[in-house]
């Protein structure tokens, strides 16, 4: 798995390519939470790389949420690929988690313009 990472619109957006797993998750993990102890409070996940997620990668999502709510912060996730999204929907987690079908929609719901 390969983790892009970039900041843009006072959001930060991770770009994940490959298969997020058990094996894999960790370092997501350790990848957003140093941008969350660096000030990072709107984040944007792109799923369009993604090949696989397994409920490891499903957890580090959830923790993500969490973590970002307490500190008044928002997630938002996007380009799912329809077997991603699918197990988003079996695992209910497309209930109380923004899925956004583009970077650039889950970057203005992340992050609006300002006026």
């Amino acid at each position: 798995m390969e983790i892009y990472e970039t900041q843009e619109e006072n959001a930060w957006i991770f770009r994940i390519d490959g298969r997020l797993d058990s094996n894999t998750a960790p370092e997501l993990e350790t990848t957003v939470f140093r941008a969350i102890e660096n000030g990072a409070r709107r984040m944007v996940i792109d799923f369009e790389a993604l090949a696989y997620i397994s409920s490891a990668g499903l957890r580090v999502i959830l923790k993500t949420a969490k973590d970002l709510k307490r500190l008044d912060g928002k997630l938002v996730l996007c380009a799912m690929q329809d077997y991603v999204r699918e197990v988003f929907e079996i695992s209910g987690f497309d209930t109380f988690l923004p899925i956004a079908p583009t970077a650039g929609d889950a970057l203005r719901q992340v992050a609006p313009p300002k006026e």
